[in-house]
């Protein structure tokens, strides 16, 4: 029958096989896949006993454990993924991971809930023939509740109606009513130029706003010209003035007067947004006098009516919409649950008082908890104040509930988001590298923790137009975070001692360095972490200060000039070093001579920063593994005529430039680092030659040349890079044609070349015929049929013709 097929034939065996191997190879699903073993395992005993009761269910529950099996047999195709994934394929691989997170939910719950409430309910229809084989099986369905309180019928009705929807936005009836008064603000009363809206953090203002401007009434009235700005607390205001007043005249130079403001007077209308405004003095920098120009304001702060003529203040959620958001995060649905504990809930709604991202993120985080959890959340939330002026100074003391249920090393990798600055994208290749690098975890592991801090809300993942793809790079995927948790990273990574805490971070951009740093000095800082975030910094700014436990070093600046802090001398473990200039110019860096002692680097990141000089004479990183400069000068340090890069960068594994527009040709040196299993030479635009050379890269696997317009050939010799699996020349719009040493490239799987519009033709098929490992090829309409041709040749390869993209929103930061 169905359920002895199910339960002890070849669907079981052979996912229990999939999964083992799955444990086994340490992937990125390895926890997903030891919690399914142990789930599927704990059940076998229990379906034996029926089988051999001679159990007959009724047709329902018969149907419902079917549609159980059709979900194993999926998990068997997905664990078959799985396996064959390979590690560079960064956005399948989070998908995959979400994929068996849901598959290890559904079989859970079902376990738990479904199967107990099945059995359970029609134990009267089986037919033992002893006692004793009754009570063994009463015994099995005990040991396998999770605790009292279980919710059972719930869990079924979820299993039943279980979809993939995440949890999204809410849109209430206080939402609507604002977004009417605001609304009504800017296009009914001309005598408005500047509305605000006001409110504590997570009360919803920047969502609101965003209601507001996908709203077709104010684009239609705005003509669609709708400029967008989060401006934080330390704003870049010329970068900022710049593109509102390029916005308003359509890139006019920033010259003007005050007079000059009124001739814009008879243009079109226009919207701009500015998000998240600390300050009255920043904000009445960025106000135009333009009369068809007016301005949104979104701030925690109230400001004078002469400044913003009037201002609509978000109300905090009523007790009914409070109840539907916090139901829609922790049980996915917008009522309480009948089998759920509802004075509990209620008392842990009212804790929240109203404020909608304390309602989604501490409700998400009860999600699927047992009972007696959600009594000692409700205990550690009624510890705090009721509701009164200070709510927002207590709202991070009730936020901390959210993450004191995560695995420590999840909440780690949470407190690190602190370490950047507010308002900012942080690249995931910033990210990932330094969780690989400090908690003793690989890449695959990094990503699943990703996602369960976006699960729990906790942060936000923005991904590039281009992020679906296989082989796609990890800084086409950004990470973003509420003002309101990362100050609650912050507070979290603050207690203690400054000496001995475990995150030494500045909380925003200053002039100099926190008095607290300069007045313990006298002894070590035992930081793993060291965050600083300055304006220029000269060699007399700094003071000596000595690091030696720290791994990751983040130095965050706003200048065109930037002296390297002395004491990285003093941090001996130094594994990952991040730099980043906010500025609008490429930063001059000084002091270089601090990488001396940088023996255990592996790390480097270097963003709009003059790269200096390197020689034969520079200190050899010997365990550098990846480099990646980004909107830098490179130019100057790359002179053949001194340069010896595999005696630098003796291990180096993957280099990144991208960005970088002084880069016209790339020295043959690179060719001589051996170890180079991944390539990355993309948005270089005055790029116009490789080495011809290129074929000595024995170990390349990844070879990115995106968006490089003045290349106009391939180097024959690329024919030589027999592990290369992945070839991306998208955007390549010079590039003259695809060379027929190609064909060589026996481990090829995939190839990017849309709009490369130059090629029309390709190598003849018989010089492509080789590409036996080749699946997947990406371009345009002009070779499609003669990409299609090779099918007949290579039988697993698809070719699709490519849409259109635009990529560059991650540098918009």
């Amino acid at each position: 029958m169905a359920l002895n097929e199910m339960f002890v034939g070849e669907i079981v065996t052979e996912l229990l096989k999939q999964l083992n191997a799955i444990s086994h190879k340490s992937c990125f699903c390895k926890s997903s896949a030891d919690n399914l073993i142990t789930s599927i395992q704990e059940l076998l005993p229990i379906i034996e006993e029926l089988k051999y009761s001679g159990v007959e269910l009724p047709a329902f529950r018969q149907s419902q454990l079917n549609r159980f099996s059709e979900t194993l047999r999926g998990g068997i195709e997905l664990a078959g993924k799985v396996l064959e994934s390979g590690r560079w394929n960064v956005y399948k691989n989070l998908q995959l991971v979400r994929k068996m997170e849901k598959l290890e939910k559904q079989v859970e719950r079902f376990i738990s809930g479904p199967m107990q409430a099945h059995l359970l309910a029609d134990v009267h229809h089986m037919r033992f023939e002893t006692m004793e084989r009754f009570n063994r099986l009463e015994q099995r369905l005990d040991s396998m509740k999770t605790g009292s309180g279980r919710w059972v019928e719930e869990a079924v009705k979820r299993m039943e109606v279980e979809g993939d929807s995440n949890l999204g936005g809410f849109s209430g009836i206080g939402l609507e009513l604002g977004k009417g008064k605001v609304k009504k603000m800017m296009i009914e009363r001309d005598d408005l130029n500047v509305v605000g809206i006001w409110g504590i953090g997570g009360s919803g203002k920047t969502t609101l706003a965003n209601e507001i401007c996908r709203d077709n009434q104010v684009q239609s009235y705005f003509n669609n010209r709708i400029l967008f700005l989060t401006v934080s607390q330390s704003p870049d205001l010329e970068q900022l003035r710049a593109k509102i007043w390029g916005f308003i005249t359509g890139n006019e130079p920033l010259n003007y007067t005050r007079k000059s403001q009124c001739e814009w007077g008879s243009g079109p209308q226009a919207l701009v947004v500015l998000d998240d405004v600390w300050s009255l003095p920043v904000l009445e920098q960025l106000i135009f006098r333009v009369p068809t120009y007016k301005t949104l304001v979104i701030s925690r702060f109230k400001f004078p009516r002469r400044v913003v003529n009037e201002v609509y203040e978000v109300e905090l959620l009523e007790e009914d919409e409070s109840m539907s958001l916090f139901c829609h995060s922790a049980f996915g649905q917008k009522s309480i649950p009948p089998t759920a504990n509802e004075t509990l809930v209620k008392q842990i709604v009212d804790e929240c008082k109203g404020l909608p991202l304390a309602l989604k993120v501490i409700g998400a985080s009860l999600q699927d908890q047992p009972e007696m959890y959600w009594i000692n959340a409700r205990k550690r939330l009624s510890r705090g104040e009721l509701i009164c002026e200070s709510h927002e100074n207590k709202l991070l003391d009730r936020m901390a509930i959210s993450v004191e249920c995560l695995k420590k090393k999840v909440k780690e990798c949470f407190m690190d988001l602190g370490s950047f600055p507010e308002d900012k994208k942080i690249p995931l290749d910033v990210l990932v590298n330094m969780w690989v690098e400090i908690h003793n975890i690989d890449e695959e592991e990094a990503f699943t923790i990703l996602l369960e801090l976006s699960d729990k809300n906790l942060l936000t993942l923005v991904k590039d137009a281009r992020a679906g793809e296989a082989y796609c790079s990890y800084h086409e995927i950004c990470v973003t975070q509420h003002d309101v948790l990362r100050d609650l990273a912050l507070h979290l990574s603050n207690q203690g001692e400054v000496n001995e805490r475990k995150r030494l971070l500045m909380p925003r951009r200053d002039t100099e360095l926190p008095r607290d740093w300069e007045k313990n000095a006298d002894q070590p800082f035992n930081a793993q972490i060291v965050s600083v975030h300055t304006g220029e910094m000269g060699e007399m700014d700094w003071f000596h200060m000595e690091f030696p436990k720290t791994e990751v070093l983040i130095l965050n600046f706003c200048s065109d000039k930037y002296f390297l802090p002395p004491f990285i001398d003093d941090m001996p473990k130094l594994r990952a070093l991040i730099v980043i200039n906010r500025g609008t110019t490429e930063a001059t860096l000084e002091n270089f001579s601090v990488f001396t002692n940088l023996a255990n680097l592996r790390s480097l990141w270097l963003e709009k920063v003059s790269v200096p000089q390197l020689s034969n004479a520079t200190v050899p990183l010997r365990n550098l593994r990846k480099l990646s400069m980004v909107l830098c000068k490179v130019s100057n340090s790359l002179d053949p005529a001194v340069l010896d890069l595999p005696q630098i960068f003796p291990h180096l594994s993957e280099l990144v430039i991208d960005h970088c527009d002084d880069l016209v040709k790339l020295p043959l040196s690179f060719c001589k680092v051996n170890s180079l299993q991944s390539l990355s030479l993309t948005n270089c635009h005055r790029l116009r030659e490789l080495p011809a050379d290129l074929g000595m890269l024995k170990k390349l696997q990844i070879l990115r040349l995106s968006a490089c317009p003045e290349l106009k050939m391939l180097p024959p010799s690329i024919g030589e890079l027999v592990r290369l699996k992945y070839l991306d020349i998208s955007e390549c719009v010079n590039l003259k044609c695809l060379p027929k040493e190609v064909g060589k490239l026996v481990s090829l799987e995939k190839i990017d070349m849309r709009d490369c519009l130059q090629i029309v033709n390709l190598p003849t098929t018989a010089a492509l015929s080789n590409l036996k490992s080749l699946q997947r090829v990406i371009c345009d309409d002009e070779v499609f049929g003669q990409w299609r041709n090779l099918e007949k040749t290579v039988p697993n390869l698809h070719v699709q013709i490519a849409e259109k993209w635009y990529g560059l929103d991650w540098l918009n930061s």
